[in-house]
């Protein structure tokens, strides 16, 4: 579990991607997975992050598993890439405050497309499960 006062957690490194969206609704965190069998990815969810019942916004979730899945393809892309296909289904609830991480596996990766999968908890305990294809793109000059 991680600090609360917004340190970065032990084993992990600030997510230090490009996209100025996740920026703004992050701090995202990124990790090597204990197996070494590729990355999760985490951050603290906060009262910015919540819907009209208190309860995570179903967009941040989404926002935050969309991320994921770039770092679960991580090993596999060397460039940019968008995100083509993405599917999720809510499966429990998370609240502010809760320690937010997600992992998963590419199930495939081509010349062009990447697929993944991933799951999503909320203090360990399942709260969203999704998957999406990444399409490699040439770097832009």
């Amino acid at each position: 579990m991680a600090p609360k006062d917004g340190t970065i957690p032990e084993g992990y490194s600030m997510w230090s991607g490009e996209d100025r969206f996740e920026a703004h609704v992050g701090p995202f965190f990124i990790a090597r997975r204990a197996d070494d069998k590729g990355w999760k990815v985490a951050f603290r969810a906060d009262e910015r992050h919540v819907n009209g019942q208190g309860a995570m916004h179903g967009g941040m979730l989404m926002t935050f598993a969309d991320a994921a899945l770039f770092a679960i393809a991580r090993d596999h892309k060397d460039g940019p890439g968008v995100t083509v296909n993405f599917h999720c289904d809510f499966v429990g609830p998370a609240k502010p405050g809760d320690w937010m991480e997600a992992e998963g596996e590419v199930v495939k990766a081509t010349r062009n497309l990447i697929f993944a999968r991933g799951i999503m908890t909320a203090n360990g305990e399942p709260v969203l499960s999704f998957g999406g294809t990444i399409k490699k793109l040439k770097a832009l000059s």
